[in-house]
This record gives structure tokens, C-alpha cells and sequence, in this order.
């Protein structure tokens, strides 16, 4: 490899999230700051909600479509 063209790597660089999560892990950055982290995540919550919204009777139109009720 050649000297002097790559970036310092930090071994002991911090990851903070805006909801107060700390992570300790190694990057060419000292301090990265984040919004979302898997901690305050809905995704990783499980706080997410799927829900099916229906406009116009889209699901309605193709239950009778293929005789599903």
C-alpha cells in the first residue's frame, strides 16, 4: 500500500444518536452524529404499523374480481 494516501483510522470512534445512544466502533471519523439509530427505530421497535388503506375499494373491486371473500 502506499504511505500518505489513506485517511486516520480511529479504532475508538463514536457513533452518538439525537435520542442519546452511544456506540463505540472503529471509522476514518472521531465523532459521527446520527438521527435515527436501531435503538429509537420503529422499524426495530417494532413500533411500526402496516396498516392497508383502502381508497376507492381497491380491495373490495379485486375480492369480487377473483370471488374472494
Amino acid at each position: 500500500m502506499k504511505k500518505g494516501i489513506h485517511p486516520k483510522y480511529y479504532p475508538d470512534a463514536v457513533i452518538k444518536c439525537a435520542c442519546g445512544n452511544v456506540v463505540v466502533t472503529g471509522s476514518t471519523k472521531k465523532e459521527i452524529r446520527v438521527e435515527v439509530c436501531s435503538k429509537c427505530h420503529p422499524f426495530y421497535t417494532g413500533e411500526l404499523k402496516r396498516t392497508v388503506v383502502d381508497t376507492g375499494g381497491r380491495i373490495e373491486k379485486f375480492r369480487k374480481k377473483y370471488g374472494l371473500q
